[in-house]
């Protein structure tokens, strides 16, 4: 069956011809991952995106990272910052987990999209940050913007924002605390502040010049985070659809705020999307749709329909950057060969090594796949010793993603900081006798 259907990713770039034809005219083009630590994944995604900036003049990245972060980066390569380079452009990840975006494969990107901005006569494409976790970050930005623009106005959001200071830096310890009564919820603070700054955004844009309409974009779509923050923080503890649910609504939110953003007359924005295949591919072809969550994917597609080309990519077996717990050290673990009934571990039985699914033009491929499947998904997370439990989950592919990368045997992500923990390794299972 795979000599027909299974197209082989062999060469760079060219090995990709196949999915820009699929790819078409689309303006969203949601690149997964498999894992937060796959070397192949990070190298595939970002020569695929290389690709549809120079042959399909897509004009910005929107990563799974917080905003504040990835604008540093995108002021970066947009020559717009003071970082000396691609290295300390990426020096505001530094919460856990580090390694997603201080890697080897992220920093070969930002410097070639530096590059490729300073050749360009067109405009510059930027790196943008999708996700809610920058709560704190988010405020001092907003407050930051204020000062320069309205002195006045940064005194009240000072004075909103103060609603916070009971919990230090701890967003969890507030929404626990709202949650259950223990204090009264910042909710009406932060949306009151959000609601001021838009209404002052054209008054802010036609200031003296001491700020650009960009910098006015950067502080509202921060002024939103922290409101949507608010929320997310307190439904942590109302359940995991809740929160997640939100989550992926202001990712999907600020996806579509950018594209209009960057946006003009005649001519829409075109944006590559890289988080991981869990917030890309269609929940409702996946378990977590049947347990009532929506991803980032499905409301692209709702949104765009044949605009959004969805991509996931999946492996057998090698090697991944990942911790034993939320915020331990990184360590560089075995992903063990995939359990018989998955996807991966047919894919792996078909021999076809490398290779490339087209599930939206060809029917064959979708028939191949068409049988639901347990799915194999690593987060920054991986205990293989609760693998069945811990990280696959029922997908039907073909509903999930329009086409999927399969890479056999791959290796892990290099973290920029790479600790004895990391060089070391994961020590085999039959360590000390090599039985």
């Amino acid at each position: 069956m795979f000599d027909r259907s299974a197209l082989p990713l062999v060469g760079i770039p060219r090995g990709f011809d196949s999915l820009l034809a699929t790819i078409g005219d689309a303006r969203f083009v949601l690149i997964g991952e498999a894992s937060h630590g796959t070397h192949e994944f990070y190298k595939a995604r970002a020569e695929i995106t290389r690709r549809l900036i120079r042959e399909k003049g897509f004009g910005g990245v929107a990563v799974e990272a917080d905003w504040p972060d990835a604008y540093r980066v995108n002021r970066f390569v947009r020559d717009q910052s003071e970082d000396a380079d691609g290295v300390e452009a990426l020096d505001g990840f530094r919460r856990f987990p580090q390694w997603m975006w201080r890697n080897a494969d992220v920093l070969d990107f930002v410097g070639w999209l530096r590059e490729h901005n300073d050749r360009s006569s067109a405009a510059k494409t930027g790196f943008y940050g999708l996700d809610l976790y920058s709560l704190h970050a988010s405020m001092a930005a907003v407050l930051d913007y204020l000062r320069l623009v309205d002195p006045e106005a940064a005194r009240r959001a000072r004075e909103r924002y103060a609603c916070f200071d009971h919990f230090g830096e701890d967003p969890q310890a507030y929404g626990y605390a709202a949650s259950y009564d223990v204090r009264e919820s910042c909710e009406d603070d932060v949306v009151e502040q959000l609601v001021e700054l838009r209404a002052k955004a054209a008054e802010y844009a036609r200031r003296d010049g001491r700020v650009t309409p960009e910098d006015l974009f950067f502080a509202e779509q921060n002024a939103r985070l922290v409101a949507n923050a608010e929320r997310y923080y307190r439904a942590m503890f109302a359940g995991r659809a809740e929160s997640w649910n939100l989550r992926d609504r202001h990712m999907a939110d600020t996806l579509d705020a950018l594209a209009t953003h960057l946006s003009s007359p005649g001519r829409p924005a075109k944006i590559v999307v890289w988080a991981h295949n869990s917030h890309l591919g269609d929940a409702r072809a996946t378990q977590m749709g049947a347990g009532g969550e929506l991803n980032v994917g499905q409301l692209v597609r709702e949104r765009h329909g044949a605009e959004a080309v969805l991509v996931g990519f999946s492996t057998y077996e090698g090697t991944v950057t990942a911790a034993s717990d939320w915020g331990a050290p990184a360590e560089r673990k075995r992903v063990r060969p995939a359990l018989g009934g998955s996807y991966e571990a047919l894919f792996h039985e078909w021999g076809a090594g490398d290779f490339m699914l087209d599930l939206r033009d060809d029917a064959s491929a979708r028939a191949a796949v068409a049988e639901p499947r347990m799915e194999r998904a690593i987060g920054v997370i991986y205990r293989p010793q609760t693998e069945r439990l811990s990280h696959y989950f029922q997908a039907r592919l073909p509903g999930q993603f329009d086409a999927i990368l399969h890479y056999d045997d791959t290796r892990a992500v290099e973290p920029l900081e790479r600790t004895a923990q990391w060089e070391q390794g994961e020590l085999p299972e039959t360590f000390p006798t090599a039985l």
